[in-house]
């Protein structure tokens, strides 16, 4: 690929908000590197797709050090991409990364120690070539260690320079207040918290959106599509097989393609159809929707094509949500059982 000069215009038509009470903006739809950036996908598309992104406004982009396969690999993938395209806008990017889950073998890789939060910082860095993350997140609650502790981590993460906020994930709204009052106490607020949310899995309605508003946190609402659940690729009952589901990835459960999810699915296709959308448009589209205070800040976006990019990316252009249309999406849009990452937020309430 030649040399990248990025389009002048990308901001023109770029819409950003606050991450609460922050300095920090993020793009309406933000770049997640979960599962189209490992070893096993072609990285010139990897960087077609971060080109194309940033072209339209993308700026924010967001990791973790377990995303793969096999782990790490996302980030050196990304590391590349700075390198070659992306050095004349670090300053503009907004680079996220993330520990907590599974990295290797042993107790200190894993869980939310101080030991293994900021060693896994420093090799994230080492990955992507960079000297500070823009936002360093604990991926998970972990039952298993002084909730103090964690926090103590990130609070030195950003006082080291290592990265310049601090957030959260997954954790459910009680932890979510406690993290950042002790967050507060130490001198680095807690800037953004990072929940799955779809159509199909609303737990951050149950308190969460409104502890992170509470609190001046931004959301970051990840696997707005429910893991492709909330696409036309199962509606008609099978499983192609370079989907998720064919593939058999670890993040997948058999029980998210039940007739009964299906036919939710359906039912809400007819009326992104009836909105002029696509159901994955639609999906983003209600995830981003005006809630006041508790309206998430951004949805994070997976891409394997520009194509696909491009498609979700309309979502922003799409009109408003009436009071009957949310009344009749509400009928079918209720959780599914299709939160995979609900145990760990079960650990702490």
């Amino acid at each position: 690929m030649g040399t990248y000069v990025a389009s002048e215009d990308r901001y023109e038509t770029t819409e950003y908000r606050r991450s609460g009470d922050s300095g920090l903006h993020l793009p309406r739809l933000s770049l997640g590197l979960w599962q189209n950036f490992g070893a096993d996908r072609d990285q010139e598309n990897q960087r077609r797709i971060l080109r194309r992104a940033f072209d339209l406004g993308v700026f924010h982009f967001d990791l973790a050090n377990n995303y793969g396969p096999p782990p790490g690999a996302a980030e050196e993938n990304l590391g590349r991409a700075l390198a070659e395209d992306f050095a004349p806008y670090r300053d503009e990017l907004v680079i996220t990364t993330k520990a907590g889950w599974v990295m290797g073998p042993g107790p200190h890789q894993r869980g939310g120690s101080r030991k293994y939060l900021l060693s896994s910082l420093d090799r994230s860095l080492a990955r992507m070539g960079l000297d500070h993350v823009d936002v360093f997140y604990s991926h998970r609650p972990d039952p298993d260690t002084p909730l103090e502790e964690t926090m103590g981590a990130l609070h030195h993460a950003v006082v080291s320079g290592r990265a310049l906020y601090a957030g959260i994930s997954s954790y459910g709204p009680a932890a979510t207040r406690e993290a950042a009052r002790i967050m507060r106490e130490l001198g680095t607020p807690l800037t953004v918290h990072q929940p799955s949310y779809s159509m199909l899995n609303r737990w951050v309605e149950g308190g969460l959106l409104e502890a992170a508003a509470d609190e001046g946190m931004g959301v970051v609402a990840f696997s707005p599509l429910a893991q492709g659940v909330l696409t036309p690729r199962y509606l008609g009952g099978e499983v192609p097989p370079d989907s998720r589901a064919g593939v058999g990835r670890p993040s997948w459960r058999d029980n998210m393609l039940s007739e009964e999810v299906l036919e939710r699915a359906r039912a809400l296709d007819a009326i992104a159809s009836e909105r002029g959308q696509t159901l994955a448009q639609m999906a983003i589209s209600w995830v981003l929707r005006d809630q006041g205070p508790r309206t998430v800040t951004t949805a994070l976006i997976g891409a394997s094509s520009v194509e696909q990019l491009e498609q979700n990316l309309a979502a922003l252009d799409s009109p408003g949500f009436s009071d009957e249309e949310l009344r009749r999406i509400d009928e079918w849009a209720v959780d599914s059982d299709v939160n995979i990452w609900s145990g760990a937020t079960a650990s702490r309430p």
